[in-house]
């Protein structure tokens, strides 16, 4: 017996179209919509039609980055003069946006994000891409448990696209027919997701930062072409657990090579934990009603506490800069917010709490084709420092490895200088002499 034999007039009777979801949206309403994969596309361009008819002359969004569909719908140039956007990621094609002005970031650490749409917005609306219900009357939020699994528990109104395309997950996905107010079909395939391509220097970084993993390691990596090739670089280790943010191909791929299998893993041992997933159509089908993967909101995957539950946790991150102090910024550039805190500072923690584990920040020594230096002496004004000094633990680029914990001052800022590349580390130490550092 099918979902949909078994719940007939439930489903039918919440059965919409787009239009007719979005139809009652009031002018003013707070709106949240699932990131990544699970932005809705039918719901997410109805919305945004009613503001390029006139229907709406106003919305505000919470939202993350916006990626295929909402770039061109809701958080579309056309309709940014009607839209009171504020968002916790800044993606790609928001930061023109945010120079102008027209959209705003929302300063937060990741694992707080659900605990402030309760406690510090009042949404109105949570629309979401989820699988098709099941035999016992549930959908799933598929990829992405993030903070849409507080979106549409606190919202005044819930409307789902159900979309066959989404994988049934497991962990903390569930939502309740009973606790959706409008039902949406849409069974377009969801967008494909490029791998990013890493050079010789992402090799030599991933080499030095997979010497720091231990076989039976638990761990945390980001997204792009240095995780990647990190990733690779750990394909002959044994009995690696995944407790992260994101779940990308690199770690799907240690997975499948059997390098990931979580034996030692002392948080939910032998599951593969994160809270968004990237990945294509194979990656979607291999988490398809599989119970080795687990999806669960961002309060449990990155909080620092939960993290460390995870022994020999290994969190890996990157920086656009870091000064001779030790501090690290990982999210803005020429004084304008660039990306996001994301999850660094609760994987830093997390990672560095957890009985013998690491917290390592990798990153290319420079920038700009090799014409500045990610290693400054000290932070510009308006700069954002996304891990303070006291944070940092591991620091590594193509030019060596530091252990910042447990150092000086001035120990510290000789071990970065080592770090930087050769035709920097002349300014660099006359800065760290002129500052008082050594």
């Amino acid at each position: 017996m099918t979902s949909n034999q078994r719940y007939p007039a439930e489903y039918r009777a919440k059965l919409r179209d787009a239009d007719s979801a979005m139809a009652s949206v009031p002018e003013g309403a707070l709106v949240v919509f699932g990131t990544g994969l699970a932005e809705p596309q039918a719901l997410l361009w109805s919305l945004s039609n009613r503001l390029r008819d006139g229907a709406l002359e106003r919305l505000r969004v919470f939202s993350g980055p916006p990626y295929h569909h909402a770039s061109d719908s809701i958080c579309g140039a056309d309709v940014a003069g009607r839209v009171e956007r504020v968002c916790q990621f800044v993606g790609p094609t928001d930061r023109e946006s945010i120079k102008a002005g027209a959209v705003s970031y929302l300063p937060h650490q990741f694992h707080q994000i659900p605990r402030l749409m309760r406690e510090a917005m009042d949404i109105d609306l949570a629309v979401t891409i989820v699988s098709p219900l099941d035999e016992t009357g549930h959908f799933t939020l598929g990829t992405n448990a993030d903070f849409i699994s507080a979106g549409v528990r606190c919202a005044r109104r819930v409307v789902v696209e159900v979309n066959r395309h989404m994988p049934r997950t497991h962990g903390d996905t569930r939502l309740a027919l009973a606790d959706v107010d409008a039902v949406v079909e849409n069974h377009t395939p969801l967008p494909p997701v490029e791998r990013a391509t890493g050079g010789p220097e992402d090799a030599r970084i991933a080499e030095r930062v997979a010497e720091l993993v231990p076989d039976g390691a638990t761990l945390q990596v980001g997204s792009g072409a240095l995780p990647d090739m990190v990733c690779k670089a750990l394909r002959g280790h044994r009995d690696l657990g995944i407790h992260s943010e994101l779940l990308v191909p690199g770690l799907v791929d240690l997975i499948r090579c059997g390098a990931a299998n979580g034996a030692r893993k002392t948080e939910k041992p032998g599951r593969h934990v994160y809270t968004l997933l990237v990945g294509d159509p194979d990656t979607l089908a291999l988490v398809d009603d599989n119970p080795d993967f687990e999806c669960h909101p961002v309060e449990y995957t990155n909080r620092p506490a939960v993290i460390a539950r995870n022994r020999r946790m290994i969190s890996i991150n990157a920086a656009l800069e870091v000064d001779l102090m030790g501090q690290i910024n990982a999210e803005s550039l020429d004084g304008y917010q660039f990306s996001g805190a994301g999850g660094q500072l609760d994987f830093v923690r997390g990672a560095y709490d957890s009985p013998e584990g690491k917290s390592i920040v990798a990153f290319h020594s420079t920038a700009r084709k090799g014409s500045v230096s990610r290693i400054v002496a000290s932070f510009r004004p308006g700069t954002v420092v996304t891990t303070p000094r006291a944070d940092t633990h591991y620091l590594i680029t193509e030019f060596g490895s530091a252990d910042l914990k447990g150092k000086s001052v001035a120990e510290r800022a000789r071990a970065i200088v080592g770090l930087a590349h050769p035709d920097f580390r002349e300014d660099l130490n006359r800065a760290a002499r002129e500052m008082g550092l050594v």
